[in-house]
């Protein structure tokens, strides 16, 4: 299995696939936002921002999957975006679902938050600006709410680019000297 996983990260045809099934997240999330209706938080926005560094990490491995340096920074941007993404989920999850204990649950912020050299929110307001209440839950399938899920789908992609990394180091070829 190894092998296998380690033979497939070397081609672009596993980049391609982590890439188009971040960008099908990407597509859910804005026909939620813009068909449905269900305008997203602050969360859902920077959610979306780490969804998108997946995409990145996987156009980064498409570039020169053969090449070890490419490679492992292309391994690296998935694991920094997955990783925050299922952050900004878990901390999500408890802005809807706060502790009964607490006489006052954690809330978001009201407004997005980039930084002065990549201000999404002006540039794209339409996929960057949140305008809804991260507390609300608006949506659910088999009972997990759209955060919930994103902790399913962070926590899946991290799974598996665990067994991508170990690969890099298990399921190595082998050189020969003679051949």
């Amino acid at each position: 299995m190894f092998s296998y996983f380690n033979e497939i990260s070397r081609g672009r045809g596993a980049w391609f696939l982590l890439m188009l099934s971040a960008l099908a997240f990407e597509a859910c999330a804005l026909f939620f936002q813009h068909v449905m209706d269900l305008a997203p938080c602050v969360m859902c926005i920077y959610e979306r921002v780490a969804m998108l560094g997946v995409v990145g990490a996987g156009l980064l491995g498409m570039i020169a999957p053969s090449n070890g340096l490419m490679r492992w920074l292309s391994l690296t941007a998935w694991g920094v975006s997955a990783g925050w993404g299922l952050k900004l989920s878990i901390e999500h999850v408890g802005y809807q679902f706060p502790d009964p204990n607490e006489l006052f649950g954690a809330t978001c912020d009201i407004f997005v938050s980039f930084p002065s050299w990549a201000p999404l929110n002006q540039w794209v307001p339409s996929v960057f600006e949140a305008s809804g209440d991260c507390s609300k839950v608006v949506w659910q399938f088999l009972t997990l709410s759209m955060p919930q899920w994103l902790v399913v789908i962070f926590s899946g992609m991290l799974v598996v680019l665990a067994i991508v990394v170990l690969s890099q180091f298990i399921g190595k070829r082998q050189r020969r000297m003679f051949s």
